[in-house]
C-alpha cells in the first residue's frame, strides 16, 4: 500500500510517498480502506519530530480517516466488511489501509461525502469531550480560539447546536465575517481588538477552550465568569505562563489540560461512543465540516505548506481513494 511516511523530520518535503506493507487486524480491530484522512496540527507536530506515534501505531501521521471496512479482525461484531466508516486512530492515517479498534470506528454520517466525514473525527471528540470536561450546557457562553480553523469552525457550530453562546477569535475580518455566517454569536479580530473587552461586554463567558496558551492565559482567565473554565487543548504561542493563584482561589476558576491521542484507549472509546449518541444527529443538519482544500495522498508535502501558512478556513484533507 501506498503511505505518506517519514523517514525523517523536519519541513512538508520531509515527506515520501511509498510502498509499506498492508496491515492486517489483531483481535478486536478492523482494517479500513482509506478514502481520505484529515489533516490536523498534531501531525504537523509530528513531521518536525515533536509528537511521535505510541508505540506499536504505524510512524506516519494521519488521525482520522474516511472509507470503507476492508477486513475484520477476530472478536468484533459490531462492523461488517463494506461499510461506510470513519475512524478516530492513534496515528496511521496517511494511507491507503489503516489498522483501528473497532471501539474507535464511527458510521459515516448520511449526507456527507467521505472527505467531509474523513474531517470529523478527530475534531468532534476534542471537542464534545471538552465540553463534557467542563460542563457545558445550554444556556452558557462559551470562548473559541482559532475559530476559523478545522476544529474551531466544527466548535461554534457544535457548542451552538447544543445551546450555548459562542464568540470566537480569527485572525482577520473575512474570517470573523465567515465565522459569523458559520453560527458564531460574536466574532472578535484578536489582531485588532482585545477578546476580554470584547466578553466584559456581556459578563464574561463560562467556558473557554484554547489552543494557544502561552501569554493567553491571564487573558484567558479574565474572560471568564466566575466559576468558569478554561480548556486548553493546544499550545501554539507557548507551554509557560506565569499565573497568580490566587486568581483561581477567589474566583473558583479551573484550568483543564487535556489531550485526545494519550488517552487510554476506554476513555476514547467511551468518547467516540458518546460522540455518536450526540453529535452524530447535528450532522448535518446543525454541523457539518467546513473543508478549505482537498489533495491527492502524492501531494501531501503541499497539503502541510498550507499548514504552515495558517492560511486554511477549516480542514485540509487528504483524498486517498
Amino acid at each position: 500500500m501506498k503511505v505518506a511516511s517519514l523517514p525523517q523530520f523536519g519541513g512538508p518535503d520531509a515527506f515520501v510517498v511509498a510502498d509499506e506493507p498492508r496491515p492486517t487486524p489483531a483481535p478486536g480491530e478492523v482494517l479500513i480502506r482509506v478514502a481520505a484522512a484529515g489533516i490536523n496540527r498534531a501531525d504537523v507536530l509530528q513531521r518536525r519530530g515533536l509528537y511521535p506515534s505510541p508505540p506499536g501505531v504505524a510512524p506516519w501521521p494521519g488521525l482520522e480517516v474516511s472509507g470503507t471496512i476492508a477486513e475484520i479482525g477476530s472478536q468484533v461484531d459490531s462492523w461488517q466488511v463494506d461499510d461506510a466508516v470513519c475512524a478516530l486512530l492513534p496515528g496511521g492515517g496517511y494511507a491507503e489501509f489503516a489498522v483501528c479498534d473497532a471501539a474507535l470506528v464511527l458510521p459515516a454520517p448520511a449526507g456527507l461525502t467521505p472527505v467531509e466525514a474523513a474531517a470529523l473525527p478527530e475534531a468532534t471528540c476534542t471537542v464534545w469531550s471538552n465540553m463534557r470536561t467542563a460542563g457545558a450546557a445550554a444556556g452558557q457562553s462559551i470562548l473559541i480560539h482559532g475559530g476559523s480553523g478545522g476544529i474551531g469552525t466544527l466548535a461554534l457550530q457544535m457548542a451552538r447546536a447544543a445551546g450555548l453562546f459562542t464568540v470566537v477569535t480569527a485572525g482577520d475580518d473575512e474570517r470573523v465575517e465567515r465565522c459569523v455566517d458559520l453560527g458564531a454569536d460574536v466574532g472578535v479580530n484578536y489582531r485588532s481588538s482585545d477578546f476580554v473587552s470584547a466578553v466584559a461586554k456581556f459578563g464574561g463567558v463560562d467556558i473557554v477552550l484554547d489552543c494557544v496558551g502561552g501569554e493567553y492565559l491571564k487573558r484567558n482567565l479574565a474572560a471568564l465568569k466566575d466559576d468558569g473554565a478554561l480548556v486548553v487543548i493546544g499550545l501554539q504561542a507557548g507551554a509557560t505562563a506565569e499565573l497568580n493563584l490566587t486568581t483561581l482561589l477567589s474566583r473558583r476558576l479551573r484550568i483543564i489540560g487535556t489531550a485526545l491521542r494519550s488517552r487510554p484507549l476506554e476513555q476514547r472509546a467511551a468518547i467516540v461512543a458518546d460522540v455518536r449518541d450526540n453529535v452524530w444527529p447535528m450532522i448535518p443538519a446543525e454541523v457539518r465540516p467546513v473543508i478549505h482544500e482537498v489533495f491527492p495522498l502524492d501531494q501531501v508535502a503541499r497539503a502541510h505548506e498550507l499548514m504552515d501558512e495558517r492560511a486554511p478556513f477549516g480542514k485540509v484533507v487528504l483524498q486517498v481513494a
